[in-house]
């Protein structure tokens, strides 16, 4: 789950089953009950139905978390934290960045540097587009050293300058859950 309305479908289709939740947060359902083999299938299929999936393999759900907490710390949070993404990660999943790194890799084939960079570009187009901050401002927002370097990265993922992307008419953006996949 990628968002608020992932969150509000799951939670609607947990009511429909009469089921209790304590939580339904980003990529992560804890139930009150337990469910019968019948009752996690109905889940599965309804869930499907509205273009979510029901995970059950570990590695496939360490990877959603991962995924989660950096949409999280990209796009939902006022400031990119100031902290190593490593170090950010690893708290927050509380396991060994490395491992995390392995998987991550090893399944998505990008590592997770690459995924929070094609992230924070998608982040700064947004920012562009909503022509709140200048380039400066972004920079700073999304924890880059300088100008220069959001610049050179959004050039080497985009193809185009900041600047350039600005001025182009069709500013198409990417459904975050199509980006790095």
């Amino acid at each position: 789950m990628v968002s608020t309305r992932c969150k509000m479908v799951v939670k609607e289709e947990l009511k429909k089953m009469n089921l209790h939740f304590i939580v339904v947060d980003l990529g992560e359902v804890d139930i009150m009950e337990n469910i019968t083999i019948n009752q996690r299938e109905q889940l599965k299929t309804a869930l499907l139905l509205s273009g979510l999936e029901l995970m059950d393999d570990k590695k496939a759900v360490l990877i959603e978390k991962i995924t989660n907490v950096i949409i999280e710390m990209i796009h939902h949070s006022e400031e990119v934290p100031k902290v190593n993404y490593s170090d950010f990660i690893a708290e927050k999943l509380n396991f060994d960045y490395t491992y995390l790194s392995n998987i991550f890799s090893e399944v998505k084939g990008i590592t997770i540097q690459q995924f929070i960079i094609v992230h924070k570009i998608e982040r700064i187009k947004e920012l562009i587009i909503y022509d709140e901050l200048n380039i400066s401002e972004i920079a700073w927002k999304m924890n880059y050293s300088s100008v220069a370097h959001l610049s050179n990265q959004f050039k080497k993922i985009t193809g185009l300058s900041p600047s350039h992307f600005k001025q182009l008419k069709d500013k198409r953006r990417s459904p975050l859950e199509d980006i790095g996949n």
